[in-house]
């Protein structure tokens, strides 16, 4: 008990944050970026001045970097405040860009979503939208019921590449080549919020139509997000915008444009794309090295891990034997460890219409029981082990006070 007592207090001495598919912490540069852009480059880049220029020329550098990071150079990037905004913008916008989409357009996704993907399209479907969500248990799309689903009245089918809850990754270019054999007017829109620079992909090789990314998920500020819009459906008119005013953002997003966050989002994509091949391999390598220590007798052995066949290599969730993920959540951030109990987006609601770990099959008892870990590259295998003891203290103490 002294050597434990011991590596607890230790822990105490550090933060351990192993919550990174809520937030990351802004790299050194893109913040450097940020400031330096908010002090020197404070003209609106609507303004026909040279710091107007200056300004317009930092969101062109930073769209620039996003599309050919992404294979897209060719398409359209929309700056918005958040990925939530990016898929709003996506799903609602695609629904009614078009006056016969209202009349049976129909939509499909998955079971599982974020929030921000099932509000909006729960949202249609009161406006009269047909509405199907697709089953993904043990973290594999259904493909049988997609099939069943798909038909000439789907206008956008949206998903998410890698769920933000179980680290499933999802076979989107699948889903688009089914797409493409039984639709005509249906789009994929993939929100790759959690797999933008943790997985190695393109537009052509996702195969999506839209795509919403995020910045701060990579190490960049809080406050900008993107949608990446096929330029086939800008020619089709095939989307409309939810915020109107001045026509900023090719008229598909009005507003002054956050020029300091968007340059400052294109610095992390920057970053992040020279070193992506070694996180990708670190992260997978935290995650293994995680389940080896849980496999370990007897108290971490004791604990459930959701390991999809196909995930990202920064998210493993667990379910712990019998204790509530908010009693363990509480321990474990006193000792300066920090995860989360699932998506962040949702903590604050008591009405979970959506739900990933139940849509993967876990009972609603799990559910209330699991916990998310999520990695960034600058985790280490020190982080990993502060964890597992972090875990043992605390299944040790809270199972004795049930």
């Amino acid at each position: 008990m002294d050597f434990l007592k011991g590596n607890l207090l230790n822990m105490q001495k550090r933060e351990i944050y192993l919550d990174n598919s809520a937030t990351t912490k802004i790299s050194d540069a893109a913040l450097q970026k940020y400031i330096d852009v908010s002090k020197n480059i404070y003209g609106n880049p609507s303004s026909l001045h040279l710091m107007g220029y200056e300004a317009e020329k930092e969101l062109k550098n930073a769209r620039s970097v996003i599309l050919d990071s992404l294979g897209a150079k060719d398409d359209t990037l929309v700056f918005t405040s958040c990925g939530s905004e990016s898929n709003n913008l996506a799903i609602i916008g695609r629904a009614l860009s078009k006056e016969r989409y209202r009349k049976n357009g129909k939509i499909i996704t998955t079971l599982g979503e974020h929030a921000s993907v099932y509000s909006p399209i729960f949202k249609l479907r009161e406006m009269g939208f047909n509405i199907a969500q697709i089953p993904t248990k043990g973290g594999q799309i259904d493909f049988d019921a997609l099939s069943k689903e798909l038909n000439e009245d789907v206008i956008l089918v949206s998903m998410m590449m890698v769920n933000n809850e179980t680290g499933a990754l999802y076979d989107l270019k699948a889903v688009k080549e089914l797409m493409t054999k039984k639709t005509k007017d249906a789009v994929l829109h993939a929100d790759a919020t959690q797999s933008y620079m943790k997985v190695k992909f393109t537009k052509a090789s996702l195969g999506a139509d839209m795509i919403t990314v995020s910045s701060h998920k990579i190490e960049g500020p809080k406050g900008v997000g993107a949608l990446i819009i096929d330029k086939n459906i800008i020619k089709q008119k095939g989307i409309s915008a939810l915020i109107l005013g001045g026509g900023q953002e090719g008229g598909l997003r009005s507003g002054t444009e956050n020029v300091p966050g968007i340059a400052a989002f294109g610095i992390a994509v920057r970053e992040r794309i020279s070193t992506l091949d070694r996180d990708i391999a670190h992260m997978e390598s935290l995650r293994s090295y995680l389940i080896e220590k849980l496999n370990t007798p007897p108290v971490l052995s004791e604990i459930s891990v959701t390991n999809p066949q196909m995930h990202a290599p920064h998210i493993l969730n667990i379910t712990l034997p019998g204790i509530k993920s908010e009693t363990m959540l509480h321990h474990l951030s006193s000792l300066g460890i920090y995860v989360s109990s699932g998506s962040a987006c949702s903590s604050n609601s008591h009405s979970h219409m959506s739900d990933a770990l139940v849509a993967y099959g876990r009972s609603a008892s799990e559910q209330d029981s699991s916990i998310r870990v999520s990695f960034s590259p600058q985790n280490t295998k020190e982080d990993v082990d502060m964890l597992t003891k972090g875990l043992i203290s605390g299944l040790t103490r809270l199972k004795r006070k049930r």
